[in-house]
């Protein structure tokens, strides 16, 4: 027979512990967020739809980032059992130099129009948790002022290779002045992609207003307010801000660009310098030896070509190919620090993050982007110690199994 008591108070106030509430809206919903998924949502919520949807959305049918994100959700795990795991070093070594996590932000455009505070958020972030932050071309705050922020960190550059070549050559030469240390040449935007999110959103520069667009904006008055109240929105390279942003982006990049540019920037840049945006071991092999210190496996996050490989998949060719003479970084459906853990077990040197960056800023500025790396380092940290490994060195392929989803068809 189950002995029965009439219940003691003191007894009960153990088991009946209230949280203590938290006044602060933002700490609350951010605290409240415990995956870049519940980042998004909350991002959804605060942000007009075309901004959002300009950050969510991908090229086309949005095809290349549903399997790239598909592909790290097929991933098997391989655990070693019984090892000491209590302390678990993160820390990776890329392009010479150490980064307290093996994930930096990648660079993004039009950043400020997602967040008021842009890439002053991310920069400060990667400070803090100092890890390498990256800038964009089409980025909404200038070199000198990434540099301000994040005087001592590592700072990164993406370049493309503009119609107007001066104007990406003097990007090069302020990026090398400010002290920015590596150099990411663009190479898979000949042309923009068709991003139809944004066609269908009328998503321009400045925001272009329709009945549904103050329709959608009512009830995120913040949003406006901090839009109109601070600074007008810049680019770092165009003097046009004019026009929607296929037409920004048709006047930014040149399908011209081949070799040759990279010759030129090459003896421009004194820093490390990565092709971002290889889809293929061919082309990477191409650059094993054309003085290029890295390459970065991406399809732009899917929003270039709609289709594209998936750079997951292509990841231990790639490192088996060129591993030895480069630097190999994958980007592209990152969502979960599992999925770093898995990229660095299969050879990846470093991983790179942007939409969950912006996910994080949409959801609460500065302390939107903390709490997004915070979420992944916690993740990662958990994986590693849940597969044995006391460090990334010790992370293998004896680690990872890439499921088949997607097994190509045998050509006849």
């Amino acid at each position: 027979m189950t002995q029965r008591q009439f219940p003691k108070p003191a007894e009960l106030l153990e088991y009946m512990q209230f949280k203590k509430p938290e006044l602060d809206g933002k700490k609350r919903r951010l605290g409240a967020a415990l995956t870049i998924e519940d980042l998004r949502s909350i991002a959804k919520r605060r942000t007009p739809k075309a901004a959002f949807d300009y950050t969510d959305g991908s090229a086309e049918g949005e095809i290349s980032i549903q399997r790239a994100r598909q592909a790290f959700r097929d991933v098997e795990f391989h655990p070693q059992v019984l090892r000491d795991v209590a302390n678990v070093d993160t820390s990776a070594t890329v392009f010479g130099a150490k980064s307290s996590m093996p994930f930096g932000i990648a660079p993004t455009g039009f950043t400020r129009l997602m967040q008021t505070e842009g890439e002053i958020a991310g920069a400060g972030a990667a400070a803090a948790a100092d890890i390498p932050f990256s800038l964009s071309t089409l980025g909404t705050t200038s070199i000198e002022a990434v540099k301000a922020e994040n005087p001592n960190g590592r700072n990164w550059f993406q370049l493309y290779v503009m119609r107007q070549r001066e104007i990406s050559y003097g990007l090069v030469e302020r990026a090398a002045k400010a002290g920015f240390e590596t150099l990411f040449f663009t190479v898979d935007t000949p042309v923009a992609g068709a991003r139809l999110r944004d066609k269908r959103n009328g998503f321009s520069i400045p925001p272009q207003l329709t009945p549904s667009t103050v329709i959608n904006a009512i009830p995120r008055p913040w949003w406006w307010i901090d839009f109109l109240t601070t600074p007008k929105l810049e680019f770092a390279s165009l003097s046009s801000t004019g026009g929607t942003v296929g037409e920004l982006l048709d006047a930014a990049m040149d399908p011209t660009i081949s070799f040759e540019d990279l010759k030129v920037i090459r003896e421009l840049w004194p820093g490390k310098l990565a092709i971002k945006g290889l889809q293929s071991v061919e082309d990477a092999k191409k650059f094993a030896d054309f003085g290029v210190d890295a390459v970065v496996l991406s399809n732009h996050g899917g929003r270039q070509l709609d289709r594209a490989p998936i750079p997951f998949h292509l990841l231990p060719s790639v490192v088996k190919e060129v591993g030895q003479d480069l630097e190999v970084i994958v980007d592209t459906g990152i969502m979960n620090g599992a999925d770093i853990v898995a990229s660095i077990a299969l050879g990846a040197s470093f991983t790179l993050v942007g939409r969950a960056y912006l996910y994080g800023l949409m959801a609460g500025g500065r302390q939107g982007v903390d709490r997004m790396i915070a979420i992944l380092s916690d993740q990662i940290v958990r994986t590693m110690k849940l597969l044995g490994a006391h460090s990334l060195d010790e992370l293998t392929p004896a680690h990872v199994t890439q499921l088949e989803r997607l097994a190509p068809r045998p050509r006849s």
